[in-house]
């Protein structure tokens, strides 16, 4: 009754309507004074449509995409504040800060390849040096490793692969794609960090049949780690 109240107000006496419905109107003003606000209860009802947000809830998206995801999908038009707040407030995280996830894993007690490159990554032509790395991206299945290799004179991808690994099969696979794509003639030399990929039987066997020189940068070189990171198929 007291909601019923609460809503006529505007239109009829609030000691008017209590006598009339039997009810205390200093019970009725209590009543009022612990309800919600329309602020408390606007809350409650976006907090709900976030929940609906089926990314919201596994922690996918953080307040900017929530935000964007209710103006877009919903034409609900409010504060990243006040989304952050309410998300909070409800026990979603968000979007976690990202891992920083290490690719070039070494095995001890084998000798990498000679630098047979060292730094001079302007050769005068097409296919004299490729050079690789592996990255990571992130997806909505998942985490996905990319294996790419460069032309060092183009500056082209010439050769990718991605899995859900980082197995030698990975930048095996990226190699012989980028063979199959421009045939190269003898010398090429294929460079790329110390990674146990690249030291690993399957890819020496890979390139000592496509008559292919395998050179390795120094540990830890920023530099030429530089270079290298720089090959994915969309950079």
């Amino acid at each position: 009754m007291f909601s019923f109240i609460a809503a006529e107000k505007t239109n009829y006496p609030v000691a008017v309507m209590c006598r009339v419905f039997g009810v205390n109107r200093t019970g009725f003003l209590n009543w009022e004074r612990r309800a919600p606000s329309d602020r408390a209860l606007q809350d409650a009802w976006l907090t709900e449509t976030i929940k609906q947000i089926p990314d919201a809830s596994r922690g996918v998206y953080g307040a900017p995409r929530i935000q964007a995801e209710l103006r877009m999908e919903h034409d609900i038009r409010v504060g990243r504040k006040r989304v952050a707040r309410l998300m909070k407030a409800a026990g979603i995280s968000g979007v976690r800060p990202r891992k920083r996830w290490k690719t070039t894993i070494q095995i001890a007690g084998i000798t990498p390849a000679t630098d047979l490159v060292e730094r001079q990554f302007r050769p005068t032509s097409a296919n004299m040096v490729w050079v690789a790395d592996i990255t990571y991206l992130r997806t909505a299945e998942g985490w996905l490793y990319l294996a790419a290799v460069q032309d060092a004179y183009s500056r082209q991808i010439v050769g990718w692969s991605m899995a859900t690994h980082m197995r030698s099969t990975l930048v095996v696979d990226a190699l012989k794609m980028a063979l199959a794509r421009r045939r190269p003639g003898p010398g090429l030399i294929h460079h790329s960090d110390q990674g146990s990929q690249y030291v690993s039987l399957a890819f020496g066997r890979a390139a000592r049949q496509a008559g292919i020189g395998i050179s390795m940068g120094s540990r830890g070189d920023a530099y030429d780690k530089g270079v290298v990171s720089h090959c994915t198929p969309w950079g």
